[in-house]
């Protein structure tokens, strides 16, 4: 089958710069409505993937994620909220991006055409057949990723993708491919917008659904988020009132004495 790049592709539109703003923004989210059904097309595959990497989670392993550009920085994003959200360990959800640290706010040139520069990052990682690895590439041609996520499957290590050109040599590459095609951007080429959105849509599901599946979630609650600020203090007391149907500052008691929501519950259950 042919690769056609489409996130590449001519914009449906033409002279922005004689649009009014009302104009613009009435495009932007036309297109904009039609990614989120983009994604529904990729159920199966997204939900395939998961189930991978809810078993090597299980295991011990973890998840990282590789990108560069603005799919990188998604990536170090979802990995970033997951200890906060989840409590999880800052290990467990790894996102590394072309060109270090530096190019989380500024673009590092030529970072995304190394082929040896993603596995050495995953190696220093110490990275192993336990973890799964999902590389991340509007365009499915990043050879940072690719390589990468090439010497992860010759190392017994599971790889998946996301990306939003359909039969690309990335999703060729990896092991549980996930394609969002969403079609031309609205500025030609500038795949921080439908292709952006899709992949933090793509990655929301992942992580939220993953931590679910290992438990981290009681109802539709955190009940293991870290209490790093008054908003979610404030948060975490009014899950213990309604969860134990309780007065305030008997909630704001317990959550002081074990610092967690699920373990405060859980000793008033015992009687602790």
């Amino acid at each position: 089958m042919s690769f056609i790049k489409t996130t590449e592709q001519d914009s449906n539109y033409d002279h922005l710069e004689k649009m009014s703003i009302n104009e613009l923004l009435s495009s932007i989210n036309n297109e904009d409505k039609t990614v989120p059904l983009a994604v529904e097309k990729a159920l199966p595959y997204i939900e395939k993937l998961i189930e991978q990497i809810v078993e090597k989670l299980k295991l011990g392993g973890r998840l990282f994620y590789m990108g560069a550009g603005t799919s990188g920085r998604l990536g170090i994003l979802d990995a970033s909220e997951c200890p906060p959200t989840f409590g999880v360990s800052h290990d467990l959800v790894i996102g590394l991006i072309a060109g270090g640290d530096t190019a989380i706010r500024k673009a590092v040139e030529y970072a995304e055409d190394s082929t040896t520069q993603g596995w050495k990052d995953l190696q220093e990682y110490n990275i192993s057949s336990n973890d799964v690895v999902v590389g991340i590439a509007a365009s499915g041609t990043t050879p940072y990723v690719i390589a990468a996520l090439e010497t992860c499957n010759q190392n017994n290590i599971v790889t998946g993708c996301i990306t939003c050109n359909h039969n690309s040599p990335l999703s060729q590459t990896a092991q549980f491919p996930i394609e969002i095609i969403v079609g031309p951007e609205f500025v030609t080429g500038s795949s921080r917008m439908k292709a952006g959105t899709a992949q933090k849509l793509v990655l929301n599901m992942i992580t939220t659904s993953t931590m679910i599946q290992l438990g981290h979630i009681k109802g539709n609650k955190m009940v293991d988020m870290q209490l790093s600020n008054n908003k979610l203090v404030d948060r975490g007391t009014k899950m213990i009132m309604n969860e134990l149907n309780i007065s305030e500052k008997e909630a704001q008691q317990l959550l002081t004495k074990y610092g967690n929501v699920r373990l405060a519950i859980k000793n008033y259950n015992n009687g602790n």
